[in-house]
């Protein structure tokens, strides 16, 4: 009989844990068609796959709270996806609005050591209302909650971690959603530091929640969003598309999956997507999803530094992350934001062992007073950094034109492993438009300026730099695919089982 009643009395809380804020709160939630903490955690995962870590998990600061916090408004467990293994952190914003607490800390500080210690991705799901009060008011409050775990802000790259904004995300879901090598957000989300209200209190006037945190600030001005999507389902389908490309830890190259049948069938035609004249413009997603594994592109940060195309891809099977130009936009140029994007997609490959192919068609930095506001020459020499410090194979193709500094950033000289070139690519320190008038001081209209320009062009054809072995290949557009698998094959790092030196592995993930 006593064990009936503990029986009775597991089953009891099970059922009250698991029935969340309130059946009011969940069926309001359906209603507006947005799923629910543990709706979102089995869509994501494999059925039957989620074991959770801290059901019985409730308040601990105040004790009259004890009996309204259902497992504490974080639902914290493992689980797989596709097969392999995962840490998941989904916010229940129907229990005291998924606020921060000292319970509901310790569950996620346990899923962030397991994670690391047994080499497990770790998934976010975010929507949380900042700090829990009165838990964390008063000095008692800041001592036992806040600072207590040195290693709490110590982000080492050891696994890949993947965020989603879904709902309202103040505090821990903002630093998360940071902290993570990618990050989507669902339309209407709001992402920021503190609430609209709190900031209307502390600047004394309104503030509009979409200007402080809406998905069009962080996908194009901030660039903390990756991907802008409509739906919750939409968003946990790019989270389980974005780990399919990634290992499962840093020490383990990434997973190989069958190539399609049609892939590369663009490749005799692939020229045509090329403008015979320079100064026409093409976009360059067209090539790279000519060249990939048919449905292996992935865009990161598509709204942001759009003159740069930052994508996670497939050659032969095997995970790549393509840095390409675009011409589409601002004719190549990169700016700041460029610089930024590229640096950010630099570190997360090199620490996940994944190959960088560069695609070049650039005539070099934009420059300028807002450029020179926008501090380019740190945003420039960050990039040069983490290009020369990446230990993961790198191939670089210009396709038609790269000049000046922007021909170190992408990959010129011996900052890729293997330097190619199209027969179309024009090469040199600076477009010789601008050269003309630098040097003789003639502008488009004058007498000779043609001429001039023809002058300082010559020899910034392919030709010349491959006659010095300063280029490795002259490669065939239609041969570029083959080219990039058979590189890509020599470069692997057979000595380390694929694994590279993650030599910044500690750089900011935002910045």
């Amino acid at each position: 009989m006593a064990f009936e009643n503990i029986l009775q009395e597991y089953n009891e809380k099970k059922i009250k844990a698991l029935a969340m804020g309130s059946a009011a709160k969940l069926e309001q939630r359906k209603n507006d068609g947005i799923l629910n903490a543990r709706e979102r955690i089995s869509y994501l995962v494999d059925q039957d796959s989620f074991i959770e870590s801290g059901l019985f998990g409730t308040s601990s600061a105040v004790e009259s709270d004890r009996e309204k916090t259902p497992a504490d408004g974080k639902i914290t467990g493992y689980a797989k996806i596709d097969g392999r293994d995962v840490a998941v952190v989904s916010n229940d914003f129907t229990v005291k609005g998924a606020s921060s607490s000292a319970t509901n800390g310790k569950k996620i500080g346990q899923m962030k050591r397991v994670a690391t210690q047994r080499g497990l991705p770790i998934v976010f799901l975010g929507e949380s209302s900042g700090a829990r009060m009165p838990d964390t008011m008063g000095s008692k409050g800041m001592g036992s909650m806040l600072g207590n775990d040195p290693t709490q802000y110590r982000r080492m790259r050891e696994t890949p971690w993947a965020s989603a904004v879904l709902g309202y995300c103040y505090g821990s879901s903002t630093w998360y959603t940071g902290y993570s090598d990618f990050s989507v957000m669902r339309k209407g989300a709001i992402m920021a530091v503190s609430s609209p209200q709190l900031v209307s209190l502390a600047i004394k006037e309104q503030v509009d929640p979409e200007e402080i945190g809406g998905w069009k600030l962080h996908s194009e001005t901030t660039g903390l969003i990756d991907r802008v999507v409509e739906t919750d389902e939409e968003a946990l389908d790019s989270i389980k598309e974005f780990l399919s490309y990634m290992p499962a830890h840093h020490k383990q190259a990434p997973p190989v999956c069958p190539v399609p049948k049609d892939s590369g069938s663009q490749m005799t035609n692939i020229l045509d997507l090329l403008p015979e004249k320079r100064t026409q413009v093409y976009d360059v997603r067209k090539v790279i999803q000519a060249i990939v594994d048919t449905g292996s592109y992935f865009e990161l940060k598509p709204r942001f530094g759009k003159v740069l195309v930052t994508a996670l891809t497939r050659l032969n099977g095997h995970s790549v992350g393509i840095i390409a130009n675009n011409p589409l936009v601002k004719g190549g140029a990169m700016d700041t934001e460029a610089c930024e994007k590229a640096t950010n997609f630099i570190v997360m490959c090199d620490s996940f062992n994944i190959p960088i192919v560069m695609l070049v068609d650039t005539p070099g930095f934009i420059i300028g007073l807002d450029a020179e506001r926008k501090r380019a020459p740190g945003k420039i020499i960050n990039f040069m950094s983490a290009v020369s410090l990446t230990t993961v194979p790198k191939i670089t193709v210009v396709l038609r034109k790269s000049y000046g500094q922007a021909y170190l950033n992408m990959g010129g000289g011996r900052n890729s492993d293997e330097f190619a070139a199209w027969p179309t690519a024009e090469i040199s320190f600076m477009d010789p438009n601008f050269a003309t008038s630098i040097v003789h001081g003639l502008n488009p209209g004058d007498d000779g300026y043609e001429e001039a320009v023809a002058e300082m062009a010559k020899g910034s054809n392919v030709w010349d730099i491959a006659s010095m072995y300063a280029v490795q290949s002259v490669v065939l557009p239609s041969e570029t695919r083959d080219y990039l698998i058979r590189m890509l094959e020599v470069h692997r790092m057979r000595l380390s089982n694929g694994v590279g030196e993650h030599l910044m592995r500690t750089w900011p993930t935002a910045y």
